[in-house]
């Protein structure tokens, strides 16, 4: 859901281009995520105030829960957070967990949150790498939207090979050095 979530922010922020990494290194026992986008990016301003729950720019409304709780959650498991953010240029966050932590959130159904996102968004350009220990499974619509040509990515076929693609990508990566 956090993934969701920033992706969100990013699509408000108005980025045509969002760029998603999940990288297990498990001799390092590290989670991390990061999700950089090309939108209108944040003031000093703002950026100092990214991590109150109660602060937000949205109007449906009064609190901003994502990445307070996305921050909250990598401490709670030994990780950390950070957001870097340039006016006109875009935004990055990114977290990291201790993999093993007894309290680290399960990351969910990925194939799930990228098909939503491509879904509901069909004309902003996604890019997924998943790595594990040096392999890695990547997904980007820019690609598949060139092999289309006129047909849109949000056709229901399209969006069902769109998700069976990501799923099994990231199941064999997972079951790479094992």
């Amino acid at each position: 859901m956090h993934l969701l979530d920033i992706a969100e922010n990013s699509i408000d922020a108005g980025a045509d281009r969002i760029e998603i990494r999940i990288e297990e290194d498990m001799v390092n026992d590290i989670l991390l995520l990061k999700v950089r986008d090309n939108g209108r990016g944040m003031d000093a301003e703002t950026m100092a105030k990214v991590a109150d729950p109660f602060y937000t720019t949205r109007r449906v409304r009064r609190v901003g829960l994502g990445l307070p709780f996305l921050s909250q959650a990598a401490e709670e498991c030994g990780g950390s957070f950070s957001i870097a953010s340039e006016m006109g240029k875009g935004t990055t966050v990114s977290a990291s967990f201790k993999n093993s932590h007894i309290d680290r959130k399960p990351l969910g159904d990925i194939a799930a949150t990228m098909t939503v996102l491509v879904a509901g968004n069909p004309r902003i350009d996604f890019f997924l790498e998943y790595a594990k220990d040096g392999f890695f499974y990547r997904f980007d619509t820019e690609e598949i939207r060139r092999d289309l040509g006129d047909v849109p990515i949000n056709t229901p076929s399209v969006i069902e090979i769109i998700r069976r693609d990501i799923s099994t990508g990231i199941k064999e990566l997972l079951l790479k050095g094992i």
